[in-house]
Parts: structure tokens; C-alpha cells; sequence
């Protein structure tokens, strides 16, 4: 599809029904015969994903479902950085993706959560989710820029580290620790933190 390559490409920004119509040989005013503007299109490019989601099974403990949801999400996400950087600026019920929200709120009060507690553990999860692949998405994007133009971006070793002694034993791991992908850890402790004591 046309509009996904441009998203995956080049982001949510540089889709406009101008250049989707140029990818395809066709006129905006077309394209504006199927669908009513950008946000339209959007919400139908997010919903075919959310489509082919696969179906699969999750364990029976509800903790142990609940992660494995998260995991999913996250993993799936990662897939489609501009869908993270959609729904974080306008947030919109994607139909077909609300299954996986299902299944978080439903094990949440399986595990022990009342309603509210369990709305707020998917909460914790998404902006987990939200806020991690944001700060991947935007990496992903300087590094290119700084790889094209062929400027080095300042490390560690060029801070005045005396008063730093624990990053300065750090050194020149900074970049590699800092980039390590931890999401399943890091959801595990949070999952963690947010359920209740048994």
C-alpha cells in the first residue's frame, strides 16, 4: 500500500493526500472520493493492521498473559514506528485493536485489580509502550541525519567528569548501554510494580 511505504519512510508528517496521490499516478481530488481527508486515511492504513494482528494463544495466569499482551504490543509496534508517533499526538480507538486492550484490563482484574486499578495498569503499559518507541523513533531519525551529514555527535569522554565519577566509569560504554533494547525487562518490572500483592 502506497500510504504505508510513506509512513514506514518518511513518517506521519510527509503523508499528505497530495503526495499519496503522486506515489499513485493520481489526483488528490480522487483520493478525496474514497476517503474524507488525512485523518480518515490514517484511521483506515491503522485499522488494516490492527486486522492482521496474529491470533494467538496466551498463557491461562493472568500476570503472565498480561506480559506476554504487553510484549505483543510493544513488538508489534516497533514494527511501525509512524503508528506510535499517530496515536501519541491524537489519540483514536483503532476498532480492531481493542482486543489487546481487552485482554490487558481482563487479566489486570483477574489477577486482582478492581476496574479502575486494571484501566490503570493498561494505562502504566501503554505509556510505557508510547513513550519508549518515541524516544527509539527519534534515535532512529538523528542517527540518520547525523550519518548523511557526517557530524559526530558529542560523547561521554567530552564532559567535564570529575564531579560525574559513576558515568565517567562508564565511559565509552555510554552509547551501547543506553541503546540496549530492555522493553521485556523493563515491562516485567513494571507489570510488577502496578499489580496488586497477592
Amino acid at each position: 500500500m502506497a500510504a504505508d511505504q510513506v509512513l514506514r519512510t518518511e513518517g506521519a508528517d510527509s503523508l499528505s493526500m497530495r503526495r499519496l496521490a503522486k506515489e499513485l499516478g493520481s489526483t488528490p481530488m480522487a483520493l478525496y472520493h474514497h476517503v474524507r481527508d488525512k485523518d480518515e486515511l490514517l484511521l483506515l492504513v491503522l485499522e488494516t493492521h490492527a486486522q492482521h494482528i496474529p491470533v494467538r494463544e496466551f498463557p491461562d495466569d493472568p500476570r503472565e498473559r498480561l506480559l506476554e499482551v504487553a510484549f505483543t504490543l510493544y513488538e508489534g509496534l516497533a514494527e511501525r514506528l509512524w503508528i506510535i508517533e499517530v496515536l501519541a499526538s491524537d489519540p483514536v480507538v483503532v476498532p480492531a485493536a481493542m482486543g489487546m486492550v481487552e485482554m490487558i484490563i481482563a487479566a489486570a482484574v483477574e489477577y486482582g485489580c478492581t476496574t479502575e486499578e486494571a484501566v490503570d495498569v493498561y494505562r502504566t503499559i501503554w505509556y510505557y509502550i508510547v513513550g519508549d518507541l518515541i524516544v527509539r523513533a527519534s534515535r532512529e531519525r538523528r542517527q540518520a541525519r547525523l550519518a548523511a551529514s557526517s557530524v559526530t555527535e558529542p560523547g561521554i569522554a567530552q564532559l567535564e567528569l570529575a564531579e560525574l565519577p559513576t558515568v565517567a566509569a562508564i565511559g565509552d560504554r555510554w552509547a551501547d548501554l543506553t541503546s540496549r533494547d530492555i522493553h521485556r525487562k523493563s515491562l516485567a518490572a513494571l507489570v510488577n510494580g502496578v499489580l496488586p500483592q497477592r
